[in-house]
Formats: C-alpha cells, structure tokens, sequence
C-alpha cells in the first residue's frame, strides 16, 4: 500500500503526540509510528484486542494500551494530543458519543481527528454531522487510501466544547 498520501495528512513537530485507536496493527501503524520517531515525537497505541499480544515488542517506543471490548472507551490525558486517529473502530463501538467526548478532551487547541473506516462501511455524511455536534469543525472527507474512507476534523478552541 503506498501511503505517500496519507502521510501528508501529518505534519509533526517535536515533541508533538500521536494516537491511533484500533482494531489491528497494519502499515499505517508503522508509518506513523516511524513519522513521530523522526521528530522525537511520542505514539501511542490503543487497541481494540482482548488478550494482550507483542505489540510492545514491535513497537519499543509507543505507548500501547488494550481495551477488551467495544463497550469501553480508550483512556487519554487530557488536552495531550496533537491528532487522534480512530481507525476500524467507529462502526463497531457501542456508544459512540462516548469516544467523540474522550477524543476532544484528549485532543490540544486546533489539533485533528481522523477517523478511518473500509470503505463504505460509514455514512460520511452522518459522521460530519456528528462531529459538528461534537465540537469538531472543518470536516473533510479525504480521498488518500484506496481501501479506506478518511474524514478529517478540526478541534477548535472556544467554538462551543473549547478547554
């Protein structure tokens, strides 16, 4: 898969802090995981898999966290990171709302979400909706991954939820 494309989304800085919340580890993973190592950066992993497995192992320098099941929401410090992606997991949880109000606590002044499903697994517009609701401004579907539907939003400080 190339992910030139994809990568572009990023723009890290140092010291900047990444987390993607999924169901599996596959390239865009690694990629990110090697973006944030570039910049002294920190990665953080929150997946979705009831036994514990040899992410850490994989992954030396990322934070990983695992969630049983897709009642319980992933944990975050808040206003810590610089983007969030939710990856494979949206559709599947149980309350939704839920990971949207932890996502922008968790998420500093202006920084993005990124939520990325199969393709045609979410209504997108539904989601941009629901983002709106949430706080989250300048929604964009984002056509960079042939497998995937990406949606992109901003949080914005002092526009309704701001911290």
């Amino acid at each position: 898969m190339d992910l030139k494309q994809f990568l572009q989304l990023f723009n890290p800085l140092p010291g900047n802090h990444y987390l993607q919340v999924c169901t599996h580890i596959d390239e865009t993973t690694h990629a990110l995981y090697k973006l944030m190592e570039k910049v002294d950066g920190e990665f953080s992993i929150a997946i979705y898999k009831s036994e514990v497995s040899d992410i850490e192992t994989q992954f030396t320098h990322a934070k990983v966290q695992y969630i049983a099941d897709f009642k319980q929401s992933f944990r975050a410090l808040p206003r810590n990171h610089d983007t969030v992606i939710l990856k494979d997991i949206f559709h599947l949880h149980e309350n939704k709302k839920s990971i949207l109000k932890i996502a922008y606590t968790a998420l500093a002044n202006t920084a993005n979400i990124i939520i990325m499903e199969k393709k045609g697994i979410m209504n997108i517009e539904a989601i941009k909706e629901m983002l709106e609701t949430f706080e989250f401004r300048s929604s964009n579907e984002v056509d960079v991954l042939p497998d995937y539907d990406l949606i992109v939003a901003k949080k914005m400080h002092m526009w309704g939820n701001g911290l």
